[in-house]
């Protein structure tokens, strides 16, 4: 990553190489909607040292965003990754770390803390608006109201009298 690109970005998306194809739909995703990534595929040049590289991302990066399954959880340099961003933001008040499961696998140790969201067994539309609803900062009360919640009858309904 050049000293140009190493300004200030939206997320740094932290994935291993075993989930490289989910972490680039992610980072698309994103910069589809006008957020600014750096990717590990995309902004590591040939040549560069990846601690460093993976540093400088950590620091110029305002969130996190771990694709989270069971290689990922198994992996030193992943869990450096996300452990940075915990250490920013402990109580989680900052949203620095976000976690998007693309598979159903544990979350270990601190990241079983964390209020995550599923990405697996879904659509793309709806694994895409899950992404960007999370992506943005604040409430996700919905554009639409919710429908009026009817109530269903009883199953054991009583038999009318005199039947």
């Amino acid at each position: 990553m050049s000293q140009a690109e190493a300004s200030k970005r939206d997320f740094f998306i932290s994935y291993t190489g075993a989930d490289r194809k989910w972490a680039e739909w992610v980072a698309w995703q994103l910069e589809e909607a006008g957020y600014t990534t750096i990717l590990q595929a995309w902004d590591f040049d040939a040549g560069a040292h990846f601690v460093t590289e993976m540093h400088r991302a950590t620091q110029v990066a305002g969130r996190t965003i771990a694709v989270l399954s069971e290689k990922y959880i198994e992996s030193a340099f992943a869990e450096a990754e996300w452990q940075e961003a915990w250490r920013a933001d402990p109580d989680g008040s900052q949203r620095k770390l976000l976690v998007f499961r693309i598979e159903d696998c544990q979350r270990p140790g601190l990241l079983g803390q964390l209020v995550t969201e599923d990405l697996f067994n879904v659509d793309e539309q709806t694994a895409r608006s899950r992404l960007l609803a999370v992506a943005r900062s604040g409430r996700r009360k919905p554009s639409l109201p919710p429908g009026f919640p009817l109530q269903e009858p009883p199953v054991n309904a009583t038999p009318f009298p005199g039947r």
